[in-house]
Protein backbone atom coordinates (compact mmCIF):
# COMPACT_ATOMS: atom_id res chain seq x y z
CA UNK A 1 0.00 0.00 0.00
CA UNK A 2 1.40 3.40 -0.99
CA UNK A 3 1.32 5.93 1.81
CA UNK A 4 -0.28 9.29 0.94
CA UNK A 5 2.17 12.15 0.45
CA UNK A 6 2.41 14.55 3.33
CA UNK A 7 1.98 17.79 1.42
CA UNK A 8 3.30 19.91 4.34
CA UNK A 9 6.66 18.11 4.64
CA UNK A 10 7.15 17.17 0.99
CA UNK A 11 5.97 20.32 -0.77
CA UNK A 12 5.83 23.32 1.48
CA UNK A 13 8.97 22.87 3.59
CA UNK A 14 11.49 22.42 0.74
CA UNK A 15 10.12 25.50 -1.01
CA UNK A 16 10.43 27.55 2.17
CA UNK A 17 14.03 26.39 2.66
CA UNK A 18 14.90 27.31 -0.91
CA UNK A 19 13.26 30.69 -0.52
CA UNK A 20 15.53 31.70 2.37
CA UNK A 21 18.72 29.96 1.21
CA UNK A 22 21.75 32.25 0.93
CA UNK A 23 24.89 31.59 -1.06
CA UNK A 24 28.12 32.31 0.84
CA UNK A 25 31.18 33.09 -1.32
CA UNK A 26 34.11 30.72 -0.71
CA UNK A 27 36.61 33.58 -0.46
CA UNK A 28 34.62 35.73 1.93
CA UNK A 29 37.17 35.24 4.72
CA UNK A 30 40.97 34.96 4.87
CA UNK A 31 42.67 32.96 7.62
CA UNK A 32 45.91 34.37 9.03
CA UNK A 33 48.66 31.71 8.75
CA UNK A 34 50.28 32.98 11.96
CA UNK A 35 47.38 33.44 14.37
CA UNK A 36 44.48 31.62 12.74
CA UNK A 37 42.50 34.88 12.85
CA UNK A 38 39.67 35.08 10.31
CA UNK A 39 39.64 38.42 8.48
CA UNK A 40 37.16 39.75 5.94
CA UNK A 41 38.62 39.27 2.44
CA UNK A 42 37.86 42.82 1.28
CA UNK A 43 39.59 44.23 4.36
CA UNK A 44 42.77 42.27 3.60
CA UNK A 45 42.69 43.29 -0.05
CA UNK A 46 42.28 46.97 0.87
CA UNK A 47 45.27 46.60 3.22
CA UNK A 48 47.51 45.45 0.33
CA UNK A 49 47.21 41.80 1.40
CA UNK A 50 48.64 42.37 4.86
CA UNK A 51 46.63 40.82 7.72
CA UNK A 52 45.55 43.62 10.10
CA UNK A 53 46.74 42.96 13.63
CA UNK A 54 49.31 40.21 12.98
CA UNK A 55 50.84 42.13 10.02
CA UNK A 56 51.43 38.84 8.22
CA UNK A 57 52.30 39.53 4.57
CA UNK A 58 50.31 37.35 2.18
CA UNK A 59 51.38 36.73 -1.42
CA UNK A 60 50.50 39.62 -3.71
CA UNK A 61 49.81 39.40 -7.45
CA UNK A 62 51.89 41.24 -10.03
CA UNK A 63 49.03 43.51 -11.12
CA UNK A 64 48.33 44.52 -7.52
CA UNK A 65 52.04 45.19 -6.97
CA UNK A 66 52.25 47.67 -9.81
CA UNK A 67 49.00 49.33 -8.81
CA UNK A 68 50.29 49.78 -5.25
CA UNK A 69 53.62 51.24 -6.36
CA UNK A 70 52.90 53.53 -9.30
CA UNK A 71 51.56 57.02 -8.64
CA UNK A 72 47.77 57.10 -8.90
CA UNK A 73 47.89 53.39 -9.71
CA UNK A 74 48.57 54.07 -13.39
CA UNK A 75 51.44 53.02 -15.63
CA UNK A 76 52.31 52.05 -19.19
CA UNK A 77 52.67 48.32 -19.80
CA UNK A 78 55.98 47.26 -21.33
CA UNK A 79 55.31 44.93 -24.26
CA UNK A 80 57.02 41.58 -23.66
CA UNK A 81 58.59 39.39 -26.37
CA UNK A 82 56.90 36.20 -27.53
CA UNK A 83 58.80 32.93 -27.23
CA UNK A 84 58.23 29.33 -28.33
CA UNK A 85 55.45 28.16 -25.98
CA UNK A 86 56.59 24.52 -25.57
CA UNK A 87 60.07 24.10 -27.07
CA UNK A 88 60.67 20.59 -25.67
CA UNK A 89 57.10 19.25 -26.17
CA UNK A 90 57.25 18.36 -22.48
CA UNK A 91 54.70 16.16 -20.76
CA UNK A 92 54.46 14.84 -17.21
CA UNK A 93 51.04 14.21 -15.64
CA UNK A 94 49.68 16.58 -18.30
CA UNK A 95 51.06 18.45 -21.28
CA UNK A 96 53.11 21.57 -20.60
CA UNK A 97 51.05 23.40 -23.22
CA UNK A 98 47.93 22.65 -21.17
CA UNK A 99 49.58 23.89 -17.96
CA UNK A 100 50.44 27.15 -19.71
CA UNK A 101 46.87 27.52 -20.94
CA UNK A 102 45.51 26.99 -17.42
CA UNK A 103 47.98 29.46 -15.88
CA UNK A 104 47.11 32.12 -18.46
CA UNK A 105 43.40 31.69 -17.85
CA UNK A 106 43.93 31.87 -14.08
CA UNK A 107 46.16 34.97 -13.99
CA UNK A 108 45.30 36.84 -17.18
CA UNK A 109 49.03 37.04 -17.95
CA UNK A 110 51.04 35.44 -20.74
CA UNK A 111 53.73 34.35 -18.30
CA UNK A 112 55.12 34.95 -14.82
CA UNK A 113 56.18 38.59 -15.33
CA UNK A 114 54.42 41.93 -15.60
CA UNK A 115 56.45 45.07 -16.31
CA UNK A 116 55.40 48.69 -16.25
CA UNK A 117 56.90 52.13 -16.84
CA UNK A 118 55.66 55.15 -14.93
CA UNK A 119 56.34 57.35 -11.92
CA UNK A 120 56.86 56.23 -8.33
CA UNK A 121 56.90 59.11 -5.89
CA UNK A 122 57.24 61.37 -8.91
CA UNK A 123 60.38 59.62 -10.21
CA UNK A 124 60.28 57.73 -13.54
CA UNK A 125 60.96 54.02 -13.01
CA UNK A 126 60.62 50.64 -14.65
CA UNK A 127 59.04 48.10 -12.31
CA UNK A 128 59.00 44.33 -12.87
CA UNK A 129 56.82 42.05 -10.75
CA UNK A 130 56.82 38.28 -10.80
CA UNK A 131 53.46 36.54 -10.59
CA UNK A 132 53.73 33.56 -8.23
CA UNK A 133 50.28 32.41 -9.28
CA UNK A 134 51.66 31.64 -12.76
CA UNK A 135 53.29 28.24 -12.27
CA UNK A 136 54.89 29.39 -9.01
CA UNK A 137 56.56 32.34 -10.73
CA UNK A 138 59.02 29.93 -12.30
CA UNK A 139 61.83 31.14 -14.56
CA UNK A 140 61.50 29.99 -18.15
CA UNK A 141 62.27 31.47 -21.55
CA UNK A 142 59.36 33.92 -21.45
CA UNK A 143 60.22 35.12 -17.94
CA UNK A 144 63.89 35.51 -18.88
CA UNK A 145 62.99 37.51 -21.98
CA UNK A 146 60.64 39.67 -19.90
CA UNK A 147 63.33 40.47 -17.34
CA UNK A 148 65.79 41.38 -20.09
CA UNK A 149 63.17 43.56 -21.83
CA UNK A 150 62.56 45.38 -18.55
CA UNK A 151 66.29 46.05 -18.19
CA UNK A 152 66.49 47.26 -21.79
CA UNK A 153 63.56 49.61 -21.18
CA UNK A 154 65.30 51.05 -18.11
CA UNK A 155 68.43 51.57 -20.24
CA UNK A 156 66.42 53.33 -22.96
CA UNK A 157 64.56 55.57 -20.50
CA UNK A 158 67.61 56.08 -18.24
CA UNK A 159 65.58 55.12 -15.19
CA UNK A 160 66.07 52.82 -12.18
CA UNK A 161 64.97 49.20 -12.57
CA UNK A 162 63.04 47.75 -9.61
CA UNK A 163 62.24 44.04 -9.36
CA UNK A 164 59.70 42.37 -7.08
CA UNK A 165 60.93 38.78 -6.98
CA UNK A 166 58.58 35.89 -6.18
CA UNK A 167 59.50 32.49 -7.55
CA UNK A 168 59.84 28.80 -6.87
CA UNK A 169 62.90 28.63 -9.13
CA UNK A 170 63.61 27.45 -12.68
CA UNK A 171 60.83 25.92 -14.80
CA UNK A 172 61.63 22.24 -15.18
CA UNK A 173 59.38 21.85 -18.24
CA UNK A 174 61.90 23.87 -20.28
CA UNK A 175 65.04 22.06 -19.11
CA UNK A 176 68.37 23.61 -20.12
CA UNK A 177 66.54 26.45 -21.91
CA UNK A 178 65.25 27.55 -18.52
CA UNK A 179 68.68 27.33 -16.88
CA UNK A 180 70.18 29.45 -19.67
CA UNK A 181 68.03 32.38 -18.46
CA UNK A 182 70.26 32.67 -15.39
CA UNK A 183 73.36 33.91 -17.30
CA UNK A 184 71.19 35.95 -19.71
CA UNK A 185 69.55 37.89 -16.90
CA UNK A 186 72.94 38.33 -15.21
CA UNK A 187 74.29 39.97 -18.36
CA UNK A 188 71.28 42.33 -18.38
CA UNK A 189 72.08 43.37 -14.79
CA UNK A 190 75.72 43.99 -15.73
CA UNK A 191 74.55 46.33 -18.50
CA UNK A 192 72.57 48.33 -15.95
CA UNK A 193 75.65 48.49 -13.73
CA UNK A 194 77.79 49.68 -16.63
CA UNK A 195 75.25 52.43 -17.37
CA UNK A 196 75.26 53.41 -13.66
CA UNK A 197 71.52 52.88 -13.36
CA UNK A 198 70.13 51.64 -10.03
CA UNK A 199 68.88 48.07 -9.87
CA UNK A 200 66.84 47.47 -6.71
CA UNK A 201 65.46 44.07 -5.73
CA UNK A 202 62.53 43.49 -3.37
CA UNK A 203 62.57 39.88 -2.17
CA UNK A 204 59.07 38.63 -1.40
CA UNK A 205 57.73 35.32 -0.14
CA UNK A 206 59.01 33.03 -1.56
CA UNK A 207 62.15 33.74 -3.60
CA UNK A 208 63.98 30.48 -4.20
CA UNK A 209 66.00 28.31 -6.59
CA UNK A 210 67.53 29.60 -9.81
CA UNK A 211 65.98 33.06 -9.39
CA UNK A 212 67.82 33.49 -6.07
CA UNK A 213 70.96 32.14 -7.74
CA UNK A 214 70.83 34.80 -10.46
CA UNK A 215 69.14 38.18 -10.84
CA UNK A 216 67.36 38.27 -7.46
CA UNK A 217 70.65 38.56 -5.55
CA UNK A 218 72.47 40.94 -7.90
CA UNK A 219 70.81 44.19 -6.88
CA UNK A 220 72.56 47.36 -5.80
CA UNK A 221 70.19 47.27 -2.81
CA UNK A 222 68.27 44.26 -1.51
CA UNK A 223 65.03 44.88 0.35
CA UNK A 224 62.79 42.13 1.70
CA UNK A 225 59.28 41.90 3.01
CA UNK A 226 58.83 40.64 6.60
CA UNK A 227 58.88 36.88 6.95
CA UNK A 228 59.77 36.20 3.31
CA UNK A 229 61.42 32.85 2.57
CA UNK A 230 64.63 33.56 0.62
CA UNK A 231 66.87 30.65 -0.32
CA UNK A 232 68.26 28.37 -3.00
CA UNK A 233 67.28 25.00 -1.53
CA UNK A 234 64.43 25.02 0.98
CA UNK A 235 64.90 24.28 4.69
CA UNK A 236 63.27 20.85 4.47
CA UNK A 237 65.72 19.74 1.76
CA UNK A 238 68.69 21.03 3.77
CA UNK A 239 67.54 19.31 6.96
CA UNK A 240 67.15 16.01 5.12
CA UNK A 241 70.61 16.41 3.59
CA UNK A 242 72.63 17.39 6.67
CA UNK A 243 70.36 15.50 9.14
CA UNK A 244 70.31 18.41 11.56
CA UNK A 245 67.64 20.78 12.80
CA UNK A 246 68.05 24.30 11.39
CA UNK A 247 67.87 27.45 13.58
CA UNK A 248 64.49 29.11 14.08
CA UNK A 249 63.74 31.58 11.28
CA UNK A 250 66.50 30.16 9.09
CA UNK A 251 66.31 31.56 5.51
CA UNK A 252 63.66 34.10 6.49
CA UNK A 253 64.11 37.78 5.66
CA UNK A 254 65.00 38.82 9.22
CA UNK A 255 67.64 36.06 9.54
CA UNK A 256 69.24 37.06 6.24
CA UNK A 257 69.33 40.72 7.28
CA UNK A 258 71.14 39.79 10.49
CA UNK A 259 73.68 37.81 8.46
CA UNK A 260 74.31 40.44 5.79
CA UNK A 261 72.40 38.95 2.86
CA UNK A 262 69.61 41.56 2.90
CA UNK A 263 70.08 45.31 3.39
CA UNK A 264 66.71 46.08 4.96
CA UNK A 265 63.42 44.38 5.84
CA UNK A 266 60.63 46.77 4.89
CA UNK A 267 56.92 46.56 5.64
CA UNK A 268 54.84 46.48 2.47
CA UNK A 269 53.17 49.78 3.35
CA UNK A 270 56.60 51.47 3.47
CA UNK A 271 58.01 50.05 0.25
CA UNK A 272 56.99 52.89 -2.07
CA UNK A 273 58.46 55.56 0.21
CA UNK A 274 61.67 53.54 0.74
CA UNK A 275 62.21 52.81 -2.96
CA UNK A 276 61.51 56.42 -3.93
CA UNK A 277 64.07 57.64 -1.40
CA UNK A 278 66.70 55.11 -2.53
CA UNK A 279 66.23 55.87 -6.23
CA UNK A 280 66.38 59.60 -5.52
CA UNK A 281 69.69 59.17 -3.70
CA UNK A 282 71.20 56.81 -6.27
CA UNK A 283 70.22 59.00 -9.24
CA UNK A 284 70.85 62.29 -7.43
CA UNK A 285 67.29 63.43 -8.10
CA UNK A 286 65.88 65.55 -5.30
CA UNK A 287 62.51 66.62 -6.65
CA UNK A 288 59.46 64.67 -7.77
CA UNK A 289 58.28 65.24 -11.29
CA UNK A 290 54.99 65.21 -13.18
CA UNK A 291 53.25 62.07 -14.43
CA UNK A 292 54.93 60.25 -17.33
CA UNK A 293 54.06 61.91 -20.63
CA UNK A 294 53.39 60.29 -23.98
CA UNK A 295 56.76 61.50 -25.29
CA UNK A 296 58.59 59.86 -22.37
CA UNK A 297 56.76 56.61 -22.95
CA UNK A 298 57.55 56.56 -26.67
Amino acid sequence: MVEPMNWISEVVRPRIKTLFKRETPENLWVKCPDTGQMVFHKEVEANHWVIPGSEHHLKMGAQARLKMMFDEGTWIDVALPEVAPDPLKFRDEKRYADRLKEARAKTGLQDAFKIGFGRVGGLPMVLAAQEFGFMAGSLGMAAGEAFVRGAETALEKRTPYVLFAASGGARMQEGILSLMQMPRTTVAVRRLNAARLPYIVVLTNPTTGGVTASYAMLGDVHLAEPGALICFAGPRVIEQTIREKLPDGFQRAEYLREHGMVDQVVHRHQLKETITRLCGLLTNVAQAGAPVTASEAA
